[in-house]
């Protein structure tokens, strides 16, 4: 029987993510965001969401739209410096927040979609990521009410070289959120530069992983040694078309070139 994983719209793919769910979502600053699905959780309604990325967007782009509308109640990301209203509702305790190094975040999301539980790495050690205190929610007074407890750290000699290593318990979600350039109906999907970093781990680590492309074409179609993330990862697929507008999160211009750089495009 063949395997046809596409939905008609955005819409139609999100509907049965609950109140209180856990999501994954790709995306490195402004690349890879996958706004459509991001919009459609909007006006499906879902709240109380415990979302899992490397960032949160900017303000009105982005995660930046489900954290305004008060949908979201937790982040777990590595970057929350470019979002305003991410800063308010942090210091005043209407978001907990736990901060992870950037690697490990790939790392707990990969080790999620890979059935590893846990894994020891150098990163965070002698600080308080492994120390814990780190605040995770405010009250509305500005005094932490919620830290970060202490982790396991042991020591280990990979290739002779005794060092200390923190474990870091892997992330598994109830659903994942991505952009892709381009998939096929068996859920093969092919990403375009910088949206290649986080997503893929984040489309690992969810039970229920949901991807939006700007090109479905049929199973075959893509070459097996252009896939980036196979279909086994991948439950649900809808086209979203090239016209899409992807912002870029900071433009500057070189003072020798006077040229734009247009890095952190939403590729």
């Amino acid at each position: 029987m063949a395997i046809d994983k596409s939905y008609a719209s955005a819409a139609e793919a999100v509907a049965d993510i609950p109140d209180g769910a856990s999501l994954a979502v790709g995306g490195f600053g402004l690349s890879g965001n996958p706004m459509q699905l991001i919009t459609a959780v909007l006006e499906q309604g879902a709240t109380d969401l415990s979302v899992v990325s490397n960032n949160c967007g900017v303000d009105g782009w982005g995660l930046g739209v489900l954290l305004a509308a008060g949908r979201i109640r937790k982040m777990t990301s590595s970057y929350v410096g470019e979002n305003k209203e991410f800063a308010r509702r942090y210091l005043t305790g209407e978001l907990e927040l736990e901060l992870t190094p950037q690697g490990t975040l790939a790392e707990k999301l990969r080790a999620g979609g890979s059935g590893i539980a846990a894994f020891y790495t150098r990163s965070g050690v002698g600080t308080q990521v492994a120390e814990g205190g780190l605040p995770q929610r405010y009250d509305a007074e500005g005094n932490v009410v919620q830290a970060s407890e202490a982790k396991d750290v042991r020591s280990f000699a990979p290739g002779g070289v005794e060092g200390e290593y923190v474990l870091e318990e892997s992330i598994v979600t109830d659903y994942a959120l991505v952009h892709a350039l381009r998939g096929d109906r068996h859920g093969n999907l092919v990403f375009n530069k910088a949206a290649r970093q986080f997503s893929p781990p984040a489309a690992m680590a969810g039970r229920v992983c949901i991807a939006q492309v700007e090109e479905l074409v049929e199973a075959g179609e893509i070459d097996p040694d252009q896939v980036h993330l196979p279909g086994v990862f991948v439950h649900r697929i809808v086209e979203v078309g090239p016209d899409i507008e992807k912002r870029i999160e900071k433009r500057t211009v070189s003072a020798a070139a006077d040229t734009a750089d247009t890095s952190g495009t939403g590729a």
